[in-house]
C-alpha cells in the first residue's frame, strides 16, 4: 500500500516537473523583430552644451503659477527660440496658460491620426540643506566626466531638448511627417499639471482633435534592476497610478501635561495610523504587472525564468519576494505613505486637534472611492475627520499593446538599443500624460534614458545628470521614432 502511494506521488511529481518544464521552454519570446537602422549621427559636444545651456534656467515650478519663476519659464522659451530656429520657423506655436507650450507640425495626410510627444519644462526644487553635497552646482549645467550635470538634465529638460534636437535634425534633412506631430511642454508637471497639460488637452478635444497616440515621460532602459534579466529592459508604461491624497483630524479636548487623559489626540491619531500600515490594499501579480512579467518571463534565465513562466504554480512565492521591495510592492499594490503628522506646539500643553497626511498611489482597478473606503475602515475611528485633496485623480486607463503607438515604441527601441528586452509596465508616478486620455485611448510613458540601481536615487535627488552618450541615444531615438512614423501604416 505504502509502495503504490509513494509510486503515485513520484508520478505526480514527475508529471509535475514535465508540465513546468513544457511551460518554460516552450513559451516563444514576444519581441518585436526588426531590422537594423542606421541611426542619425548627432553633433554631441554640440547638444551637449545646448542641453547644459538650459539647465542654469531655473524653472523650478510652484503652485502659485507666475507668482514664483515665471520670468525663468519666458527666459527658456527664449533660448528654445534661438536654439532651434527650424522648429521655431516650420511649427505653430502656441503658449498655453501661464507657460506652458503647444507646438503643431502639419502632416501631410489630413485623414491620418495625428500623434503627441510629451515633455516639461519644470523642474523641481534642491531640497534644503543637501546643496553641499552636489558635486558640482545643481544649476550650472556643467560638463564633466562625459556628464551633463544639474537639475533637469533627466527629469525633464532631456526629453524636452531631445525631441527638440530630433525634429531639428529631421527639418534640415527636408523630412515631412505623414500625420501632424503635436509636441507639448508644460510647466507645472510636478506640482499636478493642471494649469498646463490639462489645459493643453482641454484645447485639443475643443478642436476635435482625436490622437492616434501620446508618449510622454515615463518608465526607462534599465540594467541590473530586474533579478534573473541579464539584458536591459526598456519598460514602457500603459498606465499611471492614480494619485489620492487625503488630509485627516482628530479633536479632543486640550490639556496640561501633568493630567494627561487615557486617549489622547496625538495617541489615538497615532494608533489609528499605526492600524492603517498594518492593513494595506491587497496585492496580486495581474493586469499591467502580469502582462509586464509574462513579457520578461521568456528573456530570463534559471528559476526566475521557470517560476515566471509558471504563475500557476510559484504565484505565492513570487508575489511573496516582489512585495518585499519597495518599487516592485508599487507594482501589485495601491500603496499607503504616511507622509504628515502634526500636533502640538509646547512640551506641557496636551493638544487639542491632531493632523495626518496620507498618500495612496492607486492601482489601475481601484478607484478613489475604494481608496477612501479602504482609509475610513483601516483607521478604525470614526471620530477622524476625512478630507480628501481637491487634485486627487484616478488611475489612468490601461494603454493596448497592439496597437500602433505601443509597435512604433517598441520598434524604435530595439533599434537603438537593440540589446534591450521591450516589455509593458506599469508608472507608479504622475506624469502629465494622464491628462491626455480624454483625446487618446493610447497613452504611453517611456523615457529612453539608461539607468542603474544605483542611479535612481539621482532621479529628484542629489548630483542629478545624464551621460553625453545616453543624451545622444534619445535624441536618436525620437528621431527613429518619428521617422517610423512617417512609414506607411
Amino acid at each position: 500500500m505504502i509502495r503504490k502511494v509513494l509510486l503515485t506521488l513520484l508520478a505526480a511529481l514527475v508529471l509535475l516537473a514535465l508540465v513546468v518544464a513544457c511551460n518554460t521552454w516552450r513559451r516563444p519570446s514576444l519581441q518585436l523583430q526588426v531590422p537594423p537602422a542606421q541611426k542619425v549621427a548627432v553633433d554631441e559636444r554640440a547638444a551637449a552644451q545646448r542641453l547644459a545651456g538650459a539647465i542654469p534656467i531655473r524653472t523650478v515650478s510652484s503652485f502659485e503659477g507666475l507668482q514664483q519663476n515665471g520670468e525663468e519659464f519666458k527666459k527658456l522659451h527664449t533660448y528654445l527660440a534661438q536654439h532651434f530656429p527650424k522648429l521655431h520657423a516650420a511649427l505653430k506655436k502656441e503658449v498655453i496658460g501661464d507657460n506652458a507650450l503647444l507646438y503643431t507640425w502639419s502632416g501631410s495626410d489630413p485623414s491620418a491620426r495625428p500623434i503627441a510627444l510629451m515633455a516639461h519644462q519644470d523642474v523641481v526644487p534642491i531640497a534644503p540643506g543637501t546643496e553641499k553635497a552636489w558635486e558640482v552646482d545643481p544649476f550650472s549645467g556643467e560638463i564633466k566626466d562625459g556628464f551633463v550635470w544639474g537639475r533637469g538634465t533627466w527629469d525633464n529638460k532631456g526629453n524636452l531638448l531631445a525631441q527638440m534636437e530630433a525634429v531639428e535634425l529631421l527639418l534640415a534633412q527636408g523630412f515631412q511627417p505623414r500625420q501632424t506631430i503635436y509636441l507639448v511642454a508644460g510647466d507645472d508637471e510636478e506640482v499636478s499639471g493642471l494649469r498646463g497639460a490639462r489645459p493643453i488637452a482641454e484645447l485639443l478635444k475643443s478642436r476635435g482633435v482625436r490622437l492616434e497616440w501620446v508618449l510622454d515621460e515615463g518608465l526607462l532602459v534599465t540594467e541590473g534592476v530586474l533579478p534573473g534579466l541579464d539584458k536591459p529592459a526598456a519598460l514602457i508604461g500603459l498606465a499611471e497610478k492614480g494619485y489620492a491624497t487625503f488630509f485627516l483630524s482628530l479633536d479632543m479636548p486640550p490639556g496640561h501635561s501633568s493630567m494627561p487623559p487615557s486617549r489622547t489626540a496625538i495617541g489615538s491619531m497615532s494608533a489609528a495610523l499605526a492600524r492603517l500600515e498594518a492593513d494595506p490594499m491587497p496585492a496580486a501579480i495581474s493586469g499591467v504587472a502580469g502582462e509586464m512579467f509574462g513579457t520578461l518571463a521568456p528573456e530570463m534565465s534559471g528559476f526566475n525564468r521557470v517560476a515566471l513562466s509558471n504563475l500557476w504554480l510559484f504565484g505565492p512565492v513570487v508575489q511573496g519576494q516582489l512585495e518585499k521591495g519597495s518599487s516592485s510592492n508599487a507594482m501589485l499594490r495601491t500603496t499607503t505613505a504616511l507622509t504628515i503628522v502634526r500636533a502640538g506646539n509646547k512640551d506641557n500643553v496636551l493638544p487639542g486637534r491632531a493632523e495626518a497626511a496620507v498618500n495612496f498611489r492607486v492601482l489601475p482597478g481601484d478607484s478613489l472611492a475604494s481608496v477612501e473606503a479602504h482609509l475610513r475602515k483601516a483607521l478604525g475611528n470614526d471620530a477622524i475627520a476625512i478630507k480628501a485633496y481637491p487634485g486627487n485623480s484616478e488611475p489612468s486607463p490601461v494603454s493596448p499593446t497592439d496597437g500602433l503607438g505601443y509597435r512604433a515604441i517598441a520598434q524604435s527601441v530595439r533599434q537603438v538599443f537593440p540589446e534591450a528586452v521591450v516589455a509593458p509596465g506599469l508608472m507608479i508616478a504622475a506624469t502629465d500624460s494622464r491628462h491626455f486620455s480624454i483625446v487618446s485611448d493610447a497613452v504611453y510613458r517611456f523615457s529612453p534614458v539608461r539607468a542603474k540601481p544605483e542611479e535612481l536615487p539621482r532621479f529628484h535627488g542629489t548630483n542629478e545628470r545624464i551621460s553625453i552618450a545616453n543624451y545622444i541615444e534619445m535624441i536618436q531615438f525620437y528621431h527613429q521614432l518619428l521617422r517610423n512614423t512617417a512609414q506607411p501604416q
